[in-house]
Order: structure tokens, then sequence, then C-alpha cells
């Protein structure tokens, strides 16, 4: 990977200075045609949209939208950039907590935790990385280009559920942010406070955009990391951890597979922001670098993180203290175990407050791109600027993370399988469209992104995914409903099946809409 950054290579000042001439151009540019392309007309002095462009253009906040990316704006030619990216946002102690739930919630011990880990993963993270090659290809956000795939009107339903997952994951990180603070001091800082800072703080680093998130995440996990490696010397040393043994049957199967579509949901989860954060590469960025860029800075964090959540998990299982604090306070009071009482102390206590700072790292592409889906969604609601639905989704994020607090492994686990089982849907439909009917890259023409008539009807797309709905619920196993599959099992193949329902409705469907409709 190249060694080079924003600022060794003046990236940084080159973007501002095209983002500063961007605000000034989109402050006469705000409305739109008929069928939703845009049409660049004056608009009055003095209307919303011209003081809120304004306002982007002082700050020097990030103009762009969902526009596509001119190939003179991509001024980012570091590949770090593109790896730490994912490297500060998965360095987390919400990874760390995913690792914690193979023990906690299914009972495994922590070998057949570390093997569905590293499995689930690999499987996960790979169309994360092969979605982001388009970004510096096309310019276009991840949102946008799965028009493509997806039709004009078709992809708003996609919108709609990137909009959903992105809150929620932002709520599901805040809380465990918020447990750390709790411990902190003896419970000084309730858990509302708690999630009102990490949110806050989340929302003044997305405010400025692409660069500015960049740069944070470049060098955020350094700390984390640096907290991380004591709190596997201080583990080490309590002589809590219990390997187990690797469990065999039907009912380790099932937890291997409804655990894995956790780890699943949460590595393939940023499938639906990947192009986001490469659009200013060069065009001529290499694909292949840009693929191992995306797996080196998903892989390390991932499978470090949630082995050593496993690791540390297995000490309520040895130490009555570890589990009681677990029970009291999640999993702030499982780090207080290792890092305070018995241990460092004040210092320790010191530790956890940059764990929970963490989170903003993770929460970024989350409070970022919401911005960019719901834009997607109506191209009225394009017309609001990106930072101040960034204003809005920091609301929403507080609202969801407080109640959501006092029923944490519940909710995490649920909501990870159910991220897992739409984005299966996505790929289930977006990657044979790539491949058997696009050929590759050479099958798009980029310039017709924003005309209808020249996409996809969507008709193959939205069959396809009611029919990955019906397979995600015929094979959910969840607290609220078991679907008769998974029942079978007993455990979770609900993305599974919703891939598999949605890749053979669309392969079947799609051909007769190129028959029948001519895109």
């Amino acid at each position: 990977m190249s060694a080079l950054s924003f600022t060794d290579t003046m990236d940084l000042e080159k973007l501002a200075t095209v983002e500063l001439e961007k605000s000034v151009k989109i402050m006469h540019t705000s409305s739109f045609k008929e069928d939703g392309a845009v049409e660049n007309v004056d608009v009055q002095a003095g209307t919303i949209v011209s003081t809120l462009q304004q306002f982007a253009a002082r700050f020097q906040l990030e103009v762009h939208g969902i526009e596509r990316i001119p190939e003179e704006e991509k001024v980012d030619n570091s590949l770090w950039n593109a790896a730490s990216m994912w490297f500060a946002v998965n360095m987390v102690i919400a990874t760390f907590s995913l690792g914690t739930l193979g023990i906690s919630i299914f009972g495994m011990s922590f070998w057949d935790s570390v093997a569905t880990i590293i499995f689930f993963n690999i499987l996960g993270m790979i169309p994360v990385a092969f979605y982001s090659t388009f970004g510096p290809q096309f310019g276009l956000r991840q949102m946008i280009l799965s028009r493509f795939w997806f039709g004009y009107h078709g992809v708003k339903v996609f919108a709609v559920l990137n909009c959903i997952a992105s809150v929620g994951w932002a709520s599901v990180n805040t809380v465990v942010a918020a447990q750390l603070l709790h411990t902190v001091n003896g419970g000084g800082l309730p858990p509302w406070g708690g999630i009102i800072v990490i949110s806050v703080l989340t929302m003044i680093v997305t405010l400025f955009g692409y660069k500015i998130v960049h740069i944070y995440e470049k060098w955020s996990w350094i700390p984390t990391f640096i907290v991380f490696l004591i709190v596997i010397a201080r583990f080490a040393k309590s002589g809590n951890f219990t390997a187990g043994i690797m469990a065999v049957g039907q009912v380790e199967a099932g937890n291997v597979l409804s655990f894995g579509s956790a780890i699943f949901g949460y590595s393939t989860g940023w499938a639906s922001f990947a192009c986001d954060y490469v659009v200013y590469q060069p065009k001529n960025t290499p694909k292949i670098k840009i693929f191992m860029s995306i797996i080196g800075g998903l892989g390390l964090p991932l499978m470090f993180c949630m082995i050593l959540g496993a690791a540390c998990m297995t000490g309520t299982l040895s130490d009555p203290s570890y589990a009681a604090n677990y029970d009291e306070n999640g999993i702030g009071g499982l780090f207080y175990s290792i890092l305070v009482e018995n241990s460092l102390h004040g210092f320790g206590q010191f530790c956890l407050v940059i764990l929970a700072l963490s989170t903003v790292a993770n929460n970024c592409p989350n409070f970022y791109s919401v911005a960019l889906s719901v834009q997607t969604v109506s191209r009225y609601l394009a017309k609001v600027p990106r930072f101040l639905w960034t204003f809005i989704a920091t609301g929403v994020v507080i609202g969801i993370a407080i109640p959501a607090y006092y029923s944490f492994e519940s909710f995490m686990d649920n909501f990870m399988n159910l991220i897992g089982y739409w984005l299966a849907i996505y790929e289930g439909i977006s990657l044979p469209d790539h491949f058997f009917f696009r050929h590759g890259f050479s099958g798009y023409n980029v310039d017709d992104y924003d005309t209808p008539s020249k996409l996809p009807l969507g008709l193959a797309a939205l069959a396809a995914f009611a029919a990955g709905v019906a397979g995600a619920v015929l094979g959910m196993f969840q607290v609220w409903f078991t679907g008769p599959i998974a029942a079978l099992i007993p455990g979770d193949v609900g993305f599974e099946l919703a891939f598999g329902f949605a890749f053979v409705v669309f392969v079947t469907l799609r051909p007769l809409e190129i028959k029948y409709f001519g895109r």
C-alpha cells in the first residue's frame, strides 16, 4: 500500500479548494427536471437552500451530495486513506462486543467462536472490497451506483433500508460507548449523557465531509489499538481465560450459523457505503490495489477485535466478579473488570474513556452515508444539503439509543442479523447483474446514472427483493420469530436463503425484463 497521505501530497488543500468552488456553484443550482435529473437553473437569493449553501461555503463543509464526482476533483491518491478508513472504523469496542456474543448468547467455546469469526468475516468483507472498486471508476456514491442494478426508482427501496441500517447501527455503537462511560467514576455519567456525548462528537466530525472523515480515521485507531494491547496484557495476567472444547452436533451447528449470521451482518454491513469513501480516488487507480487495501483495512481489525472479545468474555465463566460486573454494566462492566478493578484503577478508567471515544470512528460512516441515502430517496430530499441530514440523523440516533441501552445484547444480535438479511438480498441482485448481464465494468455507461429512461425498470430487482425477504423469513432464528427452515436446524440461515432466493429469481426474470423492455 502507498505510504502517501492526504497532507503529504497536498490533496487535502486541493480538495478544500474544490469544495469551496463547488459550494459557490451549488448556491446557484438547485432545481430538478420532472424525470428526476438535475437541471442547472438559478435560484433566488435568500431562499433556504441558498442560505444553507452559503453557510457550508463559509465553514468549508463538503457540499457534494449524490452528484457524480468529476475526474478533475479526484485528488485523493493515497491507498492508505482507503485502508485506514476501514481499519479505524472497525478497531473499536463495537467490534469487540460482537465477538463476545458467541460466548454470552450462544454458549460456544472460545475456539468455536474463533473459527466462526474468521470464516464469516471473510465471507462478509469480500463484497465490501469489490464494491469499493467502483468508486474510482465511476465517481458515484454507492446508492447512486445501485441505480444501474435496481433502476432509478427501485433503488429507493434499498436507500430507505440503508437509512434505517445506518441509524440503527449508529445506535448500537453508541450504546456500547455509553456503557463504558457509565462505569467511569462509579457511574457518574448517566447512560443518556454518554449517548449524547458520543453522538454529538460524531456529528462534529462528519459535518465537514469526506476529507475530515478520512483525516480523523487515519489516526484515531492508534490510541484504541494501544488500549487493546493493554487489555490483552491485563487479561492474560488475570488468568481468567477459559478455552473450552470445540463442541459438535446439531445444537452446535445451529449456534455457529446464528453467531455467523451476526458476524456476516457486521462485516458486510459496509457494503452499502463502500463507494462513498473512495470516490475521490483517481479513475486510473488499479482495481486490485483498491480491493486489497479494503480487504486489509477490514480484515485485520475485524478479526483482531472479535477474537479478543471472545477471549475476554470467557472470563465471565471463570470469575464471579467478571460475571457480576458484566451483568450490571454489559461490555462496560467487562472492561471494568479487566482494566480497573484490582488492576490499573485510575489509569484503567482513562483507558475506558479512550475505548468509548473510539465509537466516534465507527459511527462516522453511518452519520455521513445516511445523508447520501436520504438524498437518493427523493429529488426533493436531494435539495437539502448533506450536512443538514447529519444533524437530523444525530437526533434520531439519540432517540433510539437511549431505550436500546437497557436491552443491549438482544438488540445488537437481532439488528446485526437484520442487516445481514437485507444486504444479502442486495448482493444477490447486484453481483449477478454485474457479472452475468453487464459482463463487467465495460457494461456501464456511467453518464446514464441520472437518466431514468436509460436505467433498468427495476421490476426484476424488486421481484427478487420480495423473494429474498421470503427467504430471510423462512431462515431467520430470532427471539421474536423463528422461520420454519430455521426451526429444523435450529439456527439462523436467513442471510443464506435471502441471497439464494434473490439470486435465483433475479437471474430468471432479468433476461425477460431486458427482452421486453430493452433495458
